[in-house]
């Protein structure tokens, strides 16, 4: 009887199990398909066709959905100009009768991505006068393509004003949609579109919000106008930062692809990519964030390497995941990738005790609040600031001190506590480096250190009435308190999880606080916990405020340099990139307690747009050169297929790219050997007539290194010189991080080609 029963329950055990997997199975979902589109059978007249063909011949023997529907599995998108294939709804079982097909060379599934100013174009010295802005006419005629949310596009910065006709040879359209028509786009705006479909496959019960280029969020809308929004007067953020707002390109043109909605996905991404290079843009700025770190499975890897052959440069965020290393996802040797610093401006509030001491405290409080001449009160169990009931001790119409350094209060709950008490005002006391980023300030009140703070608790215990008087709206520019930039903490550092034989981010560009225009119905900052305010320009952080910078910049680049390669204008923002503050120290680390940041968090430095006009030295990189590093990389042909396509030549591999920076990697099984790297790289001297470089190294603790030739004569302009770079190093485990730098310096002081070298453990020792 016990026999039977256990053979009883083994097969329902049997029965549940395999109905369990004929369900997962006869499941659709989207998968991205890679194809050689040179198998293409002749009888069909485009890809479309032979994708629909394909799909048709695979499908499922059992034609019916889990909901009893009949369905067949069903093209999302098609793609042919970032790269050949197609995104499908298919089950499991489809897919893998789709591997037979002719032409198929790889697939996987489709997943989810995420979103990763009046002042900072003043600190990256752009100016009317002179350097880049005039030499590029604004970037006029340069397109960006901006891949996002979509756009707002009665924001002022969108105005067409001043603009000429739109180049001839733009491609593109102005996709009408859901509140948006053709009269949305205009000189400025020239072209926008939208991509949803991948998303509503694979979630057809969520909202997508508003079906078009119409940005409902805010980020895209941001994000646009830093590239590339017009002149605009008497912006601010609420009294905050006033000044009149512009773009790094205010001249160039925007075409917006609209791929985030509430959520997204890899298939829309790769639309809209793709989309762009078909339209003609010139440079495509992506402020987002995927999951998959590898390179053949990355829609950002594998749609940037081909734009890259069609001679656009993508610029990437480098992700907000740090401050730890190997936090950068997509660090993708063909792409610019974009890490985020502070710029010289303080948002602020005037803090004034009754003896007269006068304090800067930091605020985005939104209104003009009357805080003046009241009750200072601080005691060690009321500032604790952790509960309204613990605040109700506190005398009414008081400024509160709460001290956010002890206790469980942080500063988000303090704003949500304060406005249930009686008190006033708060006097906030938090470690750094979050003070520099409250952009949302709901409660009268500043924030100081517990440096600055031991004087208020001082004069508030040992005076018998204190009181104190808090001015806001107040901005300050210069190297107080801190020197700029300095590196966010929260942006993520190398090296890349993808690919760590090159040094990522590439390049550092204002992100924290960064004023631009926003999408007026979103939920903006409030007063209390119930008043909320729109505003139509905001402050936003993050390496998504940074990407921007640099695609501007790249378009300023490109139309002074209408003849330079993506490499060039990549090579030219690097080699120039400021490694030093404000102060002329080197650049600091938020993360790590304001220590001098290294190039796995800054990259080469703070671009410097002027510098790039005329860099002296470029390192130029041909199709074929990243050809033969993915041939390096040890993929299987399908992988390595998937990124280059159709044609390619993998008979010269190589991993020594001709990259403006050097990284000399060692495992932990290398631990405690001394290596030796060797590393060939090629410039080209595009200044003026002839010119002597001498080299200039500084060597990263503990290492060998050497250079030859250690001079560079050019007798004319556009002629190319080798140099080979050799580092011996020791695998040291207990110093993980190395770095120096490698500058070529031309005899006249004109031009200092920088280089920084970096002697790391690589990615994969940081599990």
């Amino acid at each position: 009887m016990e026999l039977s029963k256990a053979v009883a329950l083994t097969l329902l055990s049997w029965f549940f199990l395999l109905h369990h997997f004929h369900h997962a199975s006869a499941k659709r979902s989207v998968y991205i398909v890679h194809t050689d589109k040179s198998s293409m059978p002749k009888a069909f007249s485009s890809h479309t066709y032979w994708y629909s063909s394909m799909l048709k011949s695979v499908k499922s023997v059992a034609q019916t959905s889990l909901e009893g529907q009949n369905s067949e599995p069903k093209i999302i998108y098609t793609y042919d100009n970032a790269f050949h294939g197609f995104s499908a709804l298919m089950t499991k079982a489809e897919l893998e009768a789709l591997k037979k097909s002719p032409g198929f060379i790889s697939a996987y599934a489709d997943d989810v991505v995420t979103p990763d100013t009046t002042h900072s174009y003043k600190f990256l010295s752009l100016n009317t006068a002179t350097g880049l802005w005039p030499a590029s006419n604004y970037g006029k005629d340069v397109i960006i393509g901006v891949i996002d949310t979509g756009i707002w596009p009665e924001s002022p910065s969108f105005r067409d004003d001043g603009m000429t006709e739109i180049p001839a040879r733009w491609k593109g359209i102005c996709q009408e949609g859901e509140q948006f028509n053709s009269s949305s786009c205009n000189k400025k705006i020239i072209g926008a579109r939208y991509f949803n479909e991948g998303f509503r496959a694979e979630q057809p019960d969520l909202s997508i919000g508003v079906n078009s280029a119409r940005d409902v969020d805010g980020h895209g809308t941001h994000v646009a106008s830093i590239a590339a929004g017009n002149f605009v007067d008497g912006v601010s953020f609420f009294g905050y930062a006033p000044g009149t707002a512009r773009g790094v390109a205010p001249s160039a043109r925007l075409a917006v692809y609209k791929v985030l909605w509430n959520g997204g996905v890899n298939s829309d991404i790769l639309a809209g990519i793709d989309q762009a290079v078909a339209d003609g843009v010139d440079i495509i700025s992506i402020s987002l964030g995927v999951r998959s770190i590898l390179l053949y499975e990355n829609p950002l890897s594998i749609a940037s390497f081909g734009a890259r052959e069609k001679g656009i440069l993508v610029s990437l965020s480098a992700g907000n995941r740090g401050p730890s290393v190997r936090t950068i996802r997509s660090g993708i040797p063909w792409a610019v990738v974009v890490t985020s610093g502070t710029v010289d401006r303080w948002l602020a509030g005037t803090l004034t005790l009754g003896n007269g001491k006068v304090i800067t405290g930091w605020t985005t409080f939104p209104a003009r609040a009357s805080v003046r001449n009241l009750p200072l009160v601080y005691n060690e169990t009321l500032s604790e600031c952790s509960s309204a009931e613990l605040l109700s001790g506190a005398p009414e119409q008081s400024i509160i001190v709460c001290n956010l350094t002890i206790g469980n209060a942080d500063f988000s709950s303090a704003m949500n506590i304060l406005p249930q008490s009686n008190v006033r005002a708060a006097i906030l006391i938090a470690e750094e480096p979050p003070i520099f980023r409250f952009n949302l300030f709901p409660f009268p009140g500043v924030v100081i250190t517990p440096a600055e703070a031991r004087e208020v608790i001082n004069y508030a215990s040992r005076s018998s009435a204190p009181r104190a008087t808090i001015d806001f709206q107040q901005t300050i520019l210069g190297t107080e308190p801190r020197a700029a930039p300095a590196l966010s903490d929260d942006a993520s550092r190398g090296p890349g999880r993808s690919y760590d034989g090159i040094l990522k981010p590439d390049l550092m560009a204002p992100g924290v606080s960064i004023l631009a225009a926003y999408y007026p119905d979103a939920t903006g900052p409030r007063i209390g916990n119930n008043i909320f305010l729109s505003t139509d320009y905001t402050l936003l952080s993050g390496t998504s405020m940074a990407c921007p910078h640099v695609s501007g910049t790249a378009a300023l680049l490109k139309a002074a340099h209408p003849d330079w390669s993506p490499a060039a204008i990549q090579s030219a923002m690097m080699t120039t990139a400021n490694p030093l503050d404000n102060t002329n120290q080197p650049i600091k680390d938020m993360g790590f307690d304001y220590t001098a940041a290294t190039p796995l968090g800054i990259g080469s430095g703070l671009v410097d747009p002027n510098r790039a006009l005329d860099p002296g030295l470029i390192y130029d990189v041909s199709h074929q050169d990243l050809v033969n590093l993915v041939c390096s990389m040890n993929f299987n042909p399908e992988q390595t297929q998937t990124i280059i396509r159709s044609s390619h030549n993998c008979s010269t591999p190589s991993a020594d790219l001709n990259y403006p920076s050097f990284v000399a990697l060692f495992s932990f099984a290398e631990r405690g050997r001394t290596l030796t790297r060797r590393f060939q790289r090629t410039v080209t001297h595009v200044g003026d007539g002839a010119a002597r470089y001498r080299v200039q190294l500084e060597r990263p603790e503990n290492t060998t290194v050497r250079i030859r030739p250690q001079t560079l004569v050019f007798q004319k302009k556009y002629e190319k010189k080798s140099y080979v770079l050799t580092i011996r190093y020791k695998a040291d485990i207990e110093t993980q991080h190395r770095d120096g730098s490698l500058t070529w310096i031309e005899e006249n002081g004109k031009y200092r080609v920088r280089s920084p070298i970096m002697v790391s453990a690589g990615a994969d020792n940081f599990d």
